[in-house]
């Protein structure tokens, strides 16, 4: 991003050139932004091959590229805002239309998990113009849906979503006082995005940090109409074949399996469902220690930061060591992976470690190795006897783990995108070594919640379960994978809607550059 203009210049006219998605989609913006045709980086947009192609061009189709220059300053109102915040309810329970009944507890606004949105109720409208109108922010007598006003019902919803939707340690963390968006389907941290409609400003006030000004867009294209200019487009992931009819549809692009190099011995058992996230994270610490007594190495997969740090501390009042890969450690992240594979390991991480992570069995020999070569207080002999010892040592911990099962996957949650589990799984079993996987899941969680809670209560009600039973069926899987089917049908309606809008941009950003 930082490299001199000549130098990106110089990138561009090789025959490969070799970048980030982001790095390219900006160039194309900055590239129509200059007053000279000589100040251009980029050539003609001719042939991409995209790695982890669903994860670029489905994945963060959602998210635009925006080049921005700042706007007036507005932060009094979003602290002013953020004050009024814990004097709104929220109301339990959805109005029927035709009868109103079905309100369990009135409240100020409803929250619709599923659409991830915020509406205010009738008497919430009320309540915000009295709390706005005694905050100096509303005239006396006005009305919030006054033309003059929308801005200000825009900024008070925007408040409530910062603070019932947002959550530190899952969607973002609070690093030395900047507000840090964690990527929801990589779990890594996006330095340098922000989020717009005034969000970011937002949460920057809920949290008591320091509050960026708001920015205009001066220029902007999403990944779905960047990528199709191209001339010609393709791309590799070992999880494209459930989006196959996206790939399709949007980019007019086939979708072809290749098998692999060697068959999969990994065995995927059927998901334990437990009633409640107590009795789900109870049996996955069992099971846990089980392979840790055994020496079988385990990656425990969680949906989020806080989560992660939960069942760390869960395994430290068990006494059983552990590390911990997520957002705040990716620093130390090469170093966690290499021991990731070793006997006994247990690695509890976010979806950092879900795609393109490479766990060894035995550990990673060629890590150690060079750490051995790098090791100044070592003669020549010493460290040749050295480097012997390693990949002694490693040839025999390898053996050990494969008898024991190889690398065992233990997720406690299902993401709402299937490609995520399977990414997981697929850091065991590779190159035709041995494997297993589980996802021990509850009713709390919140796809459960949101999209299956329902059916499978009412199967294990039916059952009459036990506390500390779980119910592990091919139905239970099946629900859960059919809700998974809802969410990314829905996910799918949301990006080709953005597309469209994006569409009339498109042409006219065509003529125009």
């Amino acid at each position: 991003p930082q490299a001199p203009r000549e130098d990106k210049q110089a990138a561009y006219r090789a025959d490969i050139t070799y970048g980030t998605n982001n790095e390219y989609g900006f160039d194309y913006l900055r590239d129509n932004m200059v007053y000279e045709a000589g100040d251009r980086v980029q050539r003609g947009l001719n042939f991409a091959i995209v790695d982890e192609v669903d994860s670029i061009l489905i994945d963060e189709a959602r998210t635009p590229l925006i080049i921005s220059g700042q706007a007036e300053d507005q932060t009094a109102l979003y602290i002013a805002i953020n004050k009024l915040i814990p004097h709104l309810s929220r109301q339990e329970g959805e109005a029927d239309p035709r009868t109103g009944e079905g309100v369990i507890k009135p409240g100020d606004f409803t929250l619709d998990e599923k659409s991830h949105s915020i509406h205010l109720t009738e008497a919430g409208h009320e309540n915000a113009e009295h709390l706005l109108s005694g905050a100096g922010l509303l005239p006396e007598g006005a009305s919030l849906y006054d033309p003059a006003n929308i801005s200000l019902l825009h900024h008070l919803v925007t408040g409530l979503k910062a603070h019932h939707l947002y959550h530190r340690d899952q969607h973002y963390v609070n690093q030395a006082g900047e507000i840090v968006i964690v990527d929801e389907f990589t779990g890594r941290l996006m330095s340098g995005r922000r989020w717009s409609d005034g969000l970011h400003q937002a949460v920057e006030a809920k949290e008591g940090v320091a509050i960026q000004p708001e920015n205009q867009t001066l220029a902007s294209i999403t990944f779905q109409n960047y990528f199709r200019l191209y001339g010609k487009l393709s791309g590799m992931t070992g999880t494209a074949d459930t989006e196959a009819y996206e790939f399709q549809e949007i980019y007019g692009l086939e979708t072809v399996v290749i098998p692999p190099n060697r068959v999969s011995k990994r065995t995927d058992q059927l998901d334990r469902v437990y009633k409640t996230t107590k009795e789900k994270y109870v049996a996955a610490i069992a099971d846990i220690r089980e392979c840790h007594e055994r020496g079988q190495p385990v990656l425990v997969g969680t949906s989020s930061i806080e989560n992660s740090e939960l069942i760390a501390e869960l395994l430290t009042a068990e006494k059983l060591p552990h590390e911990v890969l997520n957002a705040k450690q990716h620093a130390r992240e090469a170093d966690i992976i290499i021991q990731a594979g070793r006997p006994g390991a247990i690695t509890i991480a976010t979806n950092m470690a879900g795609r393109g992570t490479d766990i060894v069995l035995g550990g990673n020999l060629e890590k150690m190795v060079e750490a051995v070569e790098a090791d100044a207080s070592l003669d020549d002999a010493a460290r040749a006897r050295r480097v012997e010892a390693v990949k002694s040592q490693w040839q025999q911990d390898h053996e050990k783990v494969k008898s024991l099962g190889g690398l065992r996957i233990i997720a406690t949650e299902r993401h709402e995108s299937r490609r995520i589990d399977n990414q997981l799984r697929g850091r065991s079993g590779r190159q035709g070594d041995p494997g297993s996987s589980r996802f021990y899941l509850s009713l709390d969680d919140s796809l459960m919640r949101i999209f299956a809670g329902d059916r499978v209560r009412a199967i294990m009600e039916r059952l009459n379960m036990p506390e500390g039973e779980a119910i592990e069926a091919g139905i239970v899987t099946r629900s859960i994978e059919s809700a998974q089917r809802k969410v990314e049908a829905r996910n799918f309606d949301i990006r080709k809607q953005l597309l469209e809008y994006d569409d009339v941009s498109n042409d006219q950003r065509k003529v125009i550059y």
